[in-house]
């Protein structure tokens, strides 16, 4: 009985350790939700007339086109949007994994940031170990626009009689 108790006891010790261990790993995932909220990706194109910028998860934040941009053909503007837009997205994507990984990468043993590259390697048709576009320092953040009040819900119709007599 003493030995199975031994055991039982052993058991639930290695139990808590795995626990303790969990929580550790996962302590930082509220910092790194914020870090990844942050992320911000900003890309210009070699002859300057497009600047992109993209967030967390490749999501674009803007566009500006410089004055020059509209001399541009059309179809050089679009190609010329279309690589710098990629560029961002893809900068901001491996900023997110770089993220990841230094939270989660050595507890689960992924590296998700070479996944990435290889993933738009694959897409862009880059080399793996060239990132499609090199990070750059998040730009200040600007105030929050107010919006002005929306017109009048036209389907509201609790306040007045919708029957004629």
């Amino acid at each position: 009985m003493s030995a199975h108790m031994d055991q039982l006891i052993a058991q639930f010790e290695n139990f808590q350790a795995k626990v303790r261990q969990a929580e550790a790993s996962f302590a930082g995932v509220g910092d790194m939700q914020e870090r990844i909220a942050q992320v911000e990706n900003s890309v210009t194109s070699p002859d300057g007339t497009v600047t992109v910028v993209a967030g967390a998860g490749g999501t674009v934040t803007g566009i500006r086109l410089a004055p020059g941009a509209v001399r541009l053909g059309s179809d050089q503007l679009a190609a010329t949007i279309m690589k710098t837009l990629r560029q961002a997205v893809a900068g901001a994507v491996q900023q997110q994994a770089g993220i990841v990984d230094t939270t989660f990468g050595d507890a689960f043993g992924v590296n998700l940031s070479d996944q990435v590259r290889e993933a738009q390697a694959e897409a862009f048709g880059t080399a793996a170990e060239e990132p499609a576009s090199t990070p750059q320092a998040p730009a200040p953040q600007a105030q929050p626009r107010k919006r002005r009040p929306g017109p009048p819900d036209d389907d509201d119709y609790f306040d007045q009689n919708i029957l004629r007599r």
